[in-house]
């Protein structure tokens, strides 16, 4: 086009371009001024797209003047594209209506500002941008394509609405519509209160600062609402009160501060709903947070804290590998073990051992080994027939070595019994001239204890079912002492 057959609103944007003075075509009336109505501004507040490239490209500065491109309020004919420019300026096209989905792919920009402007799509891949990258309140129907963006400064998404139509209900898309897989963000990526309709992709992303999706929506039910495997994050990610309907995927994770999903409702019925595995992160918070519809994998993590009430647990769970250090808030066992028997490979012995050092880090033995003893109790239920009743019984007499204090009940109640009755029917002497005298609590212990020898077993003979109950005293004092001993050991064996 000749710069010289401009309507007299893009003169006046021309005009301002080397100076880098504000176009503001606004009329100060709101309902005029949404973008989402932009479609019916007429000739005095549109701007051919091809204007704004040749601004861009060209050299239109003025000595001692910083040229930029700084219009609010237009209506953006054509496509705006700049694919592969420099361009030395800043652009802020802010409160704009663009018919077409601007072409940024490849280019150099000093900084973009296209605050509360309405799109059908973003082009910008692979774009370099030396300061901000301002989507605040934008609404961009189509696909928002920044993978392999590289943005010195901060990325701003709050508010903005992404794969919406303009009457609010989604709009068809076959592809992710926020990609920013790849991208490198100096700053931080802010995204409160942002609501996307559609798949958000942040695989292998690097955030120097922080990412802050405190209120944010992401829909993509049934499917990866949020895909951000690898992400590299510099601090904490906030979301608290996000609600999302689709998986979030943190596989592979790097966050060295806070994972803060406090409040927030997480929601993929049939499917995952959380998945974090092979991740690294300082502390995930689940406080408050609604039950997680849909399974949580958190296979191979590693954490130094989790914030979470049993009761926000899924049903399914994958757990295997997962280590933690802390676990808040302190809570009996019982509360803790649940989650334990959800997990869907079956018994695995890592889970419970990580429960166990978590309590033992904080003094509480007790919890410990109640855990243990669940522990036992789950590996019981995947040996054979003979080695599960074999565990029943020590379950019953010992819990496993856990529960010694048992052993001493069983114990006395048998030594009680087994007195009581040779007290009413003294067996017979062997040898009536040199038996000690009978003493019915001294031959039930010495029939208890194996090894330990009163000299009352050797001198006495029951006869009839006096003598199976000698046998059955023998046989069980057998048993507990086996199960004591068994017991002593594993208690010594973890000191």
């Amino acid at each position: 086009m000749e710069i010289t057959e401009l309507t007299p609103a893009e003169r006046r944007v021309r005009d301002a371009f080397p100076r880098g003075v504000a176009v503001d075509f606004r009329t100060g009336v709101e309902a005029e001024d949404d973008p989402e109505t932009g479609e019916g501004w007429g000739p005095e507040r549109t701007v051919r797209a091809e204007l704004l490239r040749a601004l861009l490209v060209g050299d239109l500065r003025e000595d001692g003047q910083v040229s930029a491109l700084r219009i609010l309020g237009a209506r953006i004919t054509g496509t705006l594209n700049v694919r592969y420019a420099i361009a030395e300026c800043a652009v802020l096209l802010a409160g704009c209506h663009f018919e077409q989905a601007p072409n940024l792919y490849g280019s150099q920009l000093r900084q973009l500002n296209l605050s509360n402007s309405v799109l059908p799509g973003l082009i910008a891949a692979t774009v370099r941008i030396d300061g901000v990258l301002r989507l605040t309140d934008c609404r961009i129907s189509g696909p928002v394509r920044l993978g392999g963006a590289k943005i010195a400064q901060a990325l701003f998404f709050d508010r903005a609405r992404i794969g919406v139509n303009a009457d609010g209900t989604p709009a068809p898309n076959d592809e992710a519509v926020l990609q920013l897989n790849h991208v490198a963000v100096g700053d931080d990526l802010w995204w409160p209160g942002l609501v996307v309709h559609g798949e958000v992709r942040l695989g292998g992303a690097a955030v120097t600062g922080q990412i802050q999706l405190d209120d944010a929506e992401l829909h993509h039910p049934g499917a990866t609402a949020l895909q951000a495997e690898n992400l590299t994050v510099g601090s904490d990610v906030h979301g608290m009160r996000i609600r999302v309907q689709g998986r979030v995927d943190l596989r592979g994770a790097r966050i060295p501060g806070q994972l803060n999903l406090a409040y927030a409702h997480l929601s993929n019925p049939g499917g995952v709903a959380l998945r974090v595995s092979g991740a690294t992160i300082g502390e995930l918070w689940l406080r408050e947070a609604a039950p997680i519809e849909g399974g949580i994998t958190l296979r191979r993590a590693k954490f130094d804290l989790i914030h979470a009430d049993p009761a926000v647990w899924p049903h399914r769970a994958w757990l295997d590998g997962l280590t933690y250090t802390a676990l808040l808030p302190h809570l009996p066992a019982e509360r803790r073990l649940p989650l334990l028997e959800r997990e869907e490979e079956g018994y695995v012995p890592y889970a419970y051992e990580q429960l166990t050092a978590a309590y033992r880090r904080i003094g509480d033995d007790d919890a410990a080994r109640t855990v243990l003893l669940a522990k036992q109790r789950r590996h019981r239920a995947t040996l054979p027939a003979y080695a599960r009743l074999w565990g029943h019984l020590q379950d019953v007499t010992v819990g496993y070595g856990f529960r010694p204090v048992r052993a001493a009940a069983w114990l006395f109640s048998l030594l009680l019994a087994g007195s009581l009755v040779y007290a009413l029917h003294h067996p017979s002497p062997l040898k009536a001239d040199e038996a000690p005298p009978f003493s019915p609590f001294v031959y039930t212990l010495d029939l208890l204890l194996p090894i330990v020898d009163f000299g009352q077993e050797r001198a006495y003979n029951p006869q009839g079912w006096y003598q199976w109950l000698s046998y059955f005293l023998i046989a069980t004092g057998w048993l507990l002492a086996t199960t004591i001993a068994a017991g002593i050991t594993r208690s010594v064996s973890r000191q």
